[in-house]
């Protein structure tokens, strides 16, 4: 075996114990207002960027949670040094980081990814730059993710990268051996598969002592919002970036601007409470909503709009209120979205088409597997396609959703629960991966009062979230 012979210690996996989690049924119309934790995006973002800076930067308000944590220990591996530091945050301190020294004598270290593909993608290019040895590994089903990609692309830059065995890796486990350089220069790479290879690129691009000319060819690369976050992330930290040629981006050799940023908060993970709305014909509030941002979670306007909600931006203050029906429609590209909108087709009383998201397969399970055969499981009628999912009208009834330890399949199961009475979800936990107080933040959510007084009582029963809809079987009539 190459590599170190220990690895980092790992970060722990939260756990319920095995314990199946009862998800609340709404019995009136929520009506909340709802702040959500910090973007794992933008988080894990900004560290790599603090890790690579020229000088010490500070997060305000970042996410802490099980995928924020795996990437800290990983910067720490490298030679980062992070620091909790009091801060504003309704969801922990702020961080310190001071950057790692790339010319530090050689050393070999271990990284545990998880379940966290950016930190089995964007951590790789880090460790080439520095002097000495890394082995990568992560959780079972990390070594299934695709990793192709990121590996080719080092070998392309004359980084050394091997199995345990000594032998060409392709996935998770695999050592990087970096030398203190990375050359750069023009990069071609396949990135279909996903938009984090080239994410993972640019940010280190920068440190190459040629920067980075990156070229895709092959398939349309999925989840361009997310490509698009990274560039702006590095122009704020003063890189300079050219992609004003499609499936071409340029990064200009150079140092990375250390920084002092707020974290805005996670707008995909504020989806599932904002489906609260829609499943319950109530009202939830997001406040702090920004008025411009890199986050694919801003789609949650237009996407709960054609689904039959009333959505405003006002003051910050993003207000979704539900509709009479929940109306199916066809979306493309709705990328990390896809598993709560899938929730939401579920419930809804026409049928839906969710496509350009094949990409899902590949991420922390086969999201498009998953997504029906949980919503099948409750009475469903879902099926996939080849980049998609159909979804149309059915009575649902209780049972477990399954979650596979992704968090968003536990979160779509929460969603369901509200509408149809007996769902269980198997291992909430998972959340924890980007929301470690999601089970407390639903209930809080259910618990802050009721817009039912508002809606009259002739048109609703007492135990239903809307008139006119049989949560016996879940679906809307």
């Amino acid at each position: 075996m190459t590599g170190p012979t220990s690895t980092a210690a790992p970060v722990p996996v939260p756990s319920t114990g095995g314990a199946q989690w009862r998800a609340p049924f709404a019995e009136r119309p929520v009506d909340a207002t709802v702040t959500v934790p910090g973007s794992k995006s933008l988080t894990n973002r900004y560290l790599v960027l603090a890790a690579l800076a020229d000088g010490p930067s500070r997060l305000r308000a970042p996410l802490h949670s099980r995928d924020s944590a795996l990437m800290i220990e990983a910067l720490r591996q490298l030679g980062a040094t992070i620091t909790e530091v009091p801060g504003d945050g309704a969801f922990g301190p702020d961080l310190e980081i001071s950057p790692i020294s790339l010319d530090a004598p050689a050393a070999g270290t271990g990284i545990d990814c998880g379940l966290a593909g950016t930190v089995m993608r964007f951590v790789p290019p880090v460790a080439a730059l520095r002097h000495g040895t890394t082995l990568f590994d992560g959780d079972p089903h990390a070594r299934k993710r695709p990793m192709g990609t990121i590996i080719e692309a080092l070998a392309g830059l004359g980084v050394g990268v091997t199995a345990p065995d000594g032998g060409p890796a392709a996935a998770l486990p695999f050592t990087v051996h970096g030398t203190g350089e990375v050359r750069g220069g023009h990069l071609i790479i396949d990135a279909s598969a996903s938009s984090q290879f080239v994410s993972a690129l640019l940010l280190a691009g920068a440190r190459f002592t040629d920067g980075l000319h990156l070229e895709h060819t092959g398939p349309p690369v999925p989840s361009l919002d997310h490509i698009n976050m990274t560039v702006a992330v590095l122009r704020g930290a003063g890189v300079s970036v050219d992609d004003s040629r499609p499936d071409h981006w340029i990064v200009a050799p150079g140092s990375i601007r250390a920084f002092d940023h707020r974290i805005e908060q996670d707008l995909s993970n504020a989806g599932p409470f904002l489906a609260a709305a829609l499943a319950t014909r109530g009202t939830v509030r997001i406040p702090d909503w920004p008025a411009e941002t890199t986050q694919v979670g801003d789609l949650w306007r237009s996407i709960l709009t054609t689904m039959g909600a009333t959505v405003t931006l006002q003051d910050g203050i993003l207000t979704v209120t539900g509709g009479p029906e929940i109306r199916g429609a066809d979306f493309d590209e709705t990328s990390e979205l896809a598993p709560t909108v899938a929730a939401l087709c579920a419930l809804a009383t026409g049928p839906s088409r969710l496509g350009g998201i094949a990409h899902l397969r590949g991420h922390e399970t086969d999201r498009l597997a998953a997504l029906v055969a949980e919503i099948n499981r409750l009475g469903g009628d879902a099926e996939e396609t080849s980049d998609g999912l159909i979804i149309r009208p059915a009575a649902l009834h209780g049972g477990v959703v399954h979650s596979y330890a992704d968090h968003r399949m536990a979160t779509a199961g929460a969603i369901l629960g509200l509408a149809v009475p007996g769902v269980e979800v198997e291992d909430i936990g998972t959340t924890a991966k980007t929301m470690p107080d999601f089970p407390q933040m639903w209930s809080a959510m259910l618990e802050q009062g009721s817009a039912g007084d508002r809606t009259g009582s002739a048109g609703a029963s007492t135990d239903s979230p809307a008139a006119g809809k049989d949560n016996t079987h879940g679906a809307q009539h």
